[in-house]
């Protein structure tokens, strides 16, 4: 592990050097006020989910936040200087007791009576959480240290809530041979999107690296690597190809999978081995999708499937919240112990019918084949996934969108306690971004 983490830096730094195969980003930089961007986001969201199992309470949570950054630019020179700030602040709409929907942080100390405040009605009324980050270039390398979020398949950030999941520590990004990008960096924070403390799940240190390649229009493939200390390492492969039609339609083809290895300190909750505490857990997961486009219409078709002897974990230690770039993911994403599943998605881009900025997908996902710790029968789940989104075009309002999702999900007897349960999901999102400077 550590000469593959010291052979990515090494290239990493050579690319840096060969400053006069690609185009120079920092000889472009016009300063540190005038390339100066900031943003920031007012988010209202809802999320409600119907508990179908018996016995198990639905869960129901709303909020208003405002998703602030702010970067500067570089300043010039051989090496360019910048800083840059990112942060969130909230509160929530209505009583709102939970905190299970990763939507409102839970209080973990004293309440008001002295007492120690973890009962379901203890959440906050209001919070706001953020960092700050330093910056450098050279030629088309870039690093970064401070708080962040990420957007990278073996560490992710988790964006799909009121406020995203944030890492703190440092990335370096290299693009100085044309189609190719290097990354390499290690972090020591990581703060949920619900979590008031800035290292809430505990990251002793997690290191990524990896790269991607664009060779030419039509094929894309990438690797990254994850070592999370005492909890697991992570390698991720994706293999991209859209071949162009005649009538102006395309078929992409796609291939991802995952291959993770936990310590014995690590925490998965789908292991069948009956003991949490043990080295030897292990995980493939890999899939197949093909996409039929022709105008406003795209088809896909897709294939998942795990093998090892635990389901593809993520998030559960301090691995990004988001780490599932895979098809088959929806309020499931279909990763169960041995679990296959296949997808059939329809979207339809209504700009191309005459509606600017509104678009529909719709899925059906079945999984089965799952081995469920402590029983003998097959588990089984399946999901029905709609989702509309509208973007405003132009006026006052450009660029503000409204999300509406809903999710119906069902697990037989065998699964239906050893994951999410059925649930009936609704998730609604006003995002108004607002252009600062």
């Amino acid at each position: 592990m550590q000469k593959t983490q010291k052979l990515s830096l090494a290239i990493l730094i050579q690319a840096a050097l060969i400053s006069s195969a690609y185009a120079n980003e920092q000889s472009e930089a016009k300063g540190f006020i005038e390339d100066a961007e900031g943003s920031v986001l007012f988010r209202t969201g809802y999320i409600n989910r119907d508990k179908k199992t018996v016995g198990v309470k639905d869960q129901s949570s709303a909020a208003q936040s405002a998703i602030f950054k702010l970067d500067s630019g570089y300043t010039q020179g051989v090496v360019g200087f910048g800083v840059g700030v990112v942060g969130d602040a909230s509160f929530k709409l209505g009583a709102n007791k939970n905190a299970s929907n990763n939507m409102i942080p839970r209080e973990t100390g004293l309440n008001e009576k002295g007492e120690l405040a973890k009962q379901a009605g203890d959440t906050y009324d209001h919070w706001a959480r953020g960092g700050a980050n330093v910056k450098a270039r050279i030629s088309n390398t870039d690093i970064r240290y401070g708080t962040q979020v990420l957007d990278l398949p073996v560490l992710a950030s988790n964006t799909g809530r009121m406020v995203p999941e944030y890492f703190e520590g440092f990335l370096a990004t290299s693009r100085e041979i044309k189609g190719l990008e290097l990354t390499a960096g290690k972090f020591t924070k990581n703060q949920m999107s619900e979590q008031i403390n800035s290292d809430g799940n505990n990251l002793d240190s997690a290191v990524v690296w990896g790269a991607k390649y664009k060779f030419n229009d039509a094929l894309n493939a990438s690797y990254y690597g994850l070592n999370s200390e005492d909890k697991l390492e992570r390698h991720y492969i994706n293999a991209n190809y859209k071949h162009s039609l005649a009538n102006g339609s395309s078929l992409t083809y796609d291939f991802s999978g995952y291959h993770t290895e936990w310590d014995q300190d690590a925490t998965t909750y789908s292991s069948t081995l009956g003991n949490e505490n043990i080295d030897g857990r292990s995980n493939n997961i890999w899939a197949v999708s093909g996409s039929y486009n022709y105008g406003p219409h795209n088809m896909m078709l897709a294939y998942q499937q795990n093998t090892g002897n635990t389901g593809y974990d993520y998030g559960q230690n301090a691995d990004g919240f988001q780490s599932v770039y895979l098809p088959n993911s929806y309020l499931s994403d279909f990763v169960g112990n041995h679990e296959k599943s296949a997808q059939v998605q329809y979207n339809l881009d209504f700009d191309k019918i005459g509606v600017p900025g509104l678009n529909w997908t719709t899925a059906y996902v079945y999984g089965w084949d799952i081995e469920v710790a402590g029983n003998n029968q097959e588990g089984k789940e399946r999901e029905i996934f709609n989702q509309v989104k509208y973007t405003v075009q132009s006026g006052f309002a450009k660029d503000a969108s409204l999300r509406v999702r809903n999710s119906i999900y069902r697990a037989n007897s065998a699964y239906d306690s050893a994951y999410i349960g059925s649930t009936n999901e609704w998730r609604l999102f006003l995002d108004i971004p607002v252009k600062l400077f």
